[in-house]
């Protein structure tokens, strides 16, 4: 745990680093985000670096102050007390945190020896002789009993799938996402999010090891047995320290009283745990969307479906579409199923092209039925974007991260319209966020190491690329004939260096799937940048632009690793090409989501 916390944007890596060097010539620990090792939970991370700081330094910038992370750590460290800002280019500060003096460094930061960066330090200094005065208590002490105003920690594992067959794994991940989701709802609970619980899937678990690695006093574990029209489902409340059960069930029941038996797991954790649970988290933890058993099926299987890489396959995509619509047959209030009929409508449009429905109404119908439905509004942001509305875009994506600021969607959308616009420090923020609340998301992993590249930092690239390699390779071992996530895997897998694997790996998919979109577009880039392979990124670019749309193209204009084929002939006759077929009103209309 560091002295220092430094919150700054990407983009100003090169003034950072001589003030974090400065720092630690005096002899403090400074965290900054180079710190994050591979594989590591980034939000998780950060929150706890952030609360442990004994000092927060904020460097304001042009770019900073346009990112809500770097407002969000400055706004904390403000209330702590600890904000110690410094500013460049006499950039407009927020206006909650304009009563702090702040040093301006422009021609300054270099020199160590200078009056202003002295000045920084002895603030620096204060801060952290004042935290050393209060006399915390040492890391090595025993964790204090959970008080009234203490909230208990907790980690849900995911569930193991009983019933024989692997393709009932999205109902026992299903029902594991919704228990994290019920108990998160309990005020007097800190719930471990998906991400981290679902990285011990499949795995011989430890208790008190799943419980010191992430800092909870307690574990759930159990399994669902799907079989027929029964459900058995056992449960086990684990203290993380001593190993001892603290409660556990067996529940033998008919389908049809999944929704209840659910509730009744939440309430007897809270129970168990000896916490009260209030009139308002009871009645959200009995609210389930739908009470149609059979649509609640439906759409956790679509769920899954897209929470597997499912924009680079079509078919899955397809499947999405189907499983949801016959949700809403089912249940035409399930708000949820209407949100997820609209996203695949909307990757089956504006990914892989044709004459698709764009998805808009069926988010309207969620939007109607649940106003409060964060996804309905980061699906409804994306389509707007799509169609180049993009202040209602900006508008519906705000909303949707008020809403729900740990929505996967949202932060995923938010990303793609800040990448749309090349605000690549806010892109950063949004992808590492989605990629710490889904355990299976590589697409943003992908998009990561695409800005990483467009900013010139590699250490960023290859750091998230073997993240996503190692997410790639978790998902291929379960469904070998992903060529989606093998797409994914060989952009991995060139970024770290494996060029030859890359090959490899292309070559299968493309073998599976020739004619696929977004699979020639990720290899393209990924043949101009890691590989450098420019003969080889036309050569498969030409079949994608025998048909691309309007919208692909608009997209290509604005496309980072494109940057190296902009003045080659051939790539410029290609364009040409299709503007030219494109102006006869040959070809489908649309525009993906970031390639």
């Amino acid at each position: 745990m560091a002295d220092v916390f430094v919150s700054y944007a990407r983009s100003d890596r090169p003034r950072v680093a001589p003030l974090v060097a400065a720092i630690e010539a005096r002899g403090w620990s400074v965290w900054w985000d180079p710190e994050i090792a591979t594989g590591q939970d980034f939000d998780r991370q950060i929150a706890t670096e952030l609360n442990v700081a004994k000092a927060v330094l904020v460097v304001w910038t042009p770019k900073s102050v346009e990112s809500r992370w770097v407002r969000g750590e400055a706004r904390e460290a403000a209330e702590r007390g600890i904000l110690v800002p410094v500013r460049f280019e006499q950039a407009s500060l927020p206006i909650d945190v304009r009563s702090f003096h702040t040093t301006d460094l422009d021609d300054a930061s270099q020199d160590p020896g200078s009056p202003q960066v002295q000045q920084v330090m002895r603030a620096l200094e204060t801060m952290i002789a004042d935290a050393h005065a209060q006399s915390p208590v040492p890391a090595s002490a025993p964790p204090q009993p959970v008080g009234e105003s203490t909230r208990v920690a907790i980690c849900v594992l995911p569930f193991t799938n009983m019933s024989g067959d692997p393709e009932q794994e999205y109902f026992s991940d299903g029902i594991s996402e919704d228990i994290i989701t019920d108990l998160s709802k309990v005020s007097a609970l800190a719930v471990t999010a998906r991400n981290s619980a679902f990285m011990f899937k499949g795995k011989s678990v430890d208790v008190p090891r799943v419980a010191r690695e992430l800092h909870v006093s307690h574990v759930l574990e159990g399994s669902v047995r799907k079989a027929g029209g029964r459900v058995r489902i056992t449960a086990q409340l684990v203290d993380g320290a001593s190993n001892d059960h603290v409660w556990a069930e067996r529940y033998d029941r008919d389908l049809s009283d999944i929704f209840a038996l659910q509730d009744e797991i939440s309430q007897a954790i809270v129970k168990a745990l000896k916490l009260k649970l209030l009139p308002e988290e009871k009645q959200a933890i009995e609210q389930r969307g739908t009470d149609n058993v059979e649509a609640y099926d439906l759409y956790l299987m679509a769920r899954q479906l897209y929470v597997g890489a499912h924009e680079g396959d079509a078919s899955r995509a397809e499947s999405i579409v189907r499983l949801a619509r016959r949700a809403t047959e089912l249940d035409p209030g399930y708000a949820r199923a209407w949100a997820l009929l609209a996203l695949g409508q909307v990757v089956l449009r504006y990914v892989h092209g044709g004459a698709f429905d764009d998805g808009m109404a069926a988010a309207e119908r969620a939007l109607a039925l649940d106003s409060g439905l964060a996804e309905a509004h980061a699906i409804k942001a994306r389509i707007c974007a799509e169609a180049g509305r993009d202040d209602v875009a900006s508008t519906e994506i705000e909303i949707a991260l008020r809403l729900d600021p740990e929505s996967y969607e949202a932060n995923r959308t938010a990303a793609f319209l800040d990448y749309r616009h090349h605000r690549w420090a806010d892109a950063i923020g949004h992808y590492e966020k989605a990629m710490s609340l889904m355990d299976t998301d590589v697409h943003s992993g992908t998009m990561l190491a695409s800005i990483y590249g467009a900013i010139g930092d590699e250490h960023g690239a290859v750091r998230i690329a073997r993240m996503t390699l190692v997410r790639a390779e978790q998902a291929l071992a379960q469904d070998p004939n992903n060529h989606a996530v093998m797409a994914f895997e060989a952009v991995a897998l060139a970024t770290v260096g494996e060029s030859e694997r890359a090959r490899k790996c292309m070559a299968h998919a493309i073998a599976m799937d020739p004619d696929n979109v977004k699979t020639r577009y990720n290899f393209a880039c990924c043949l101009i940048g890691p590989l450098n392979e420019t003969e080889a990124a036309l050569e498969m670019l030409a079949p994608l632009f025998a048909r691309i749309s309007v919208g692909l193209l608009n997209h290509v204009k604005v496309d980072p690793d494109l940057e190296p084929l902009r003045d080659d002939p051939r790539f410029k006759a290609m364009i040409a090409a299709a503007q030219a077929r494109l102006a006869t009103g040959d070809g489908d209309s649309f525009m993906p989501g970031p390639a």
